[in-house]
């Protein structure tokens, strides 16, 4: 990540504020990752979403912001801690397997369709590598993807009623749109 990019990472997207924290939740001191107590997941994981979406907002003031998001890869939830340098990495990774497995599930198809929006879009802005030219698609897909990115905050939180599961379909379908086939 480019420095420009790197000091901008406060204020891509408030993940916290999109559901309200739980209660008793569970702090780990000396530089640990927070876990949800009810739902043993970690709202950190999001970070890996936001840095794309800076990314993308940057475009317009930032053209060099173009090469962070094409580095930019998909990480499961699993990968995205084990490849961290958290303290407690190995707590989170763990809670997230003990999780109740309909809100891992939850979690996850909502990252598959953060992944499968991310992903479509680099592969057509890495095909001409023109900022400018790339503005409107990642405009449309940075609208796609914060509703998503709330949602997912709302599964760790423990605040979802179910409105967060994705239907067969609805991956390809936000794809499609993203791309205006």
């Amino acid at each position: 990540m480019n420095p420009t990019t790197k000091r901008a990472a406060d204020t891509a997207i408030d993940t916290h504020s999109a559901a309200v924290p739980p209660r008793n939740s569970n702090s780990s001191p000396g530089g640990g990752l927070n876990i949800n107590p009810d739902t043993g997941l970690c709202t950190d994981y999001l970070n890996h979403f936001s840095e794309a979406i800076m990314a993308l907002e940057m475009l317009s003031a930032v053209p060099e912001s173009l090469d962070d998001f094409l580095a930019w890869q998909p990480r499961s939830y699993t990968q995205h801690f084990a490849a961290s340098n958290f303290k407690n990495r190995d707590a989170v990774i763990a809670a997230y397997h003990a999780a109740d497995p309909a809100t891992r599930q939850s979690l996850d198809a909502l990252v598959d369709s953060m992944h499968a929006m991310l992903t479509a879009t680099r592969a057509v802005m890495g095909v001409g590598n023109n900022a400018a030219a790339a503005l409107p698609l990642a405009n449309s897909a940075v609208a796609g993807l914060k509703p998503l990115v709330a949602r997912a905050s709302m599964v760790i939180n423990g605040r979802s009623d179910n409105s967060s599961k994705i239907e067969a379909g609805a991956v390809q379908a936000a794809v499609d749109a993203l791309l205006q086939r």
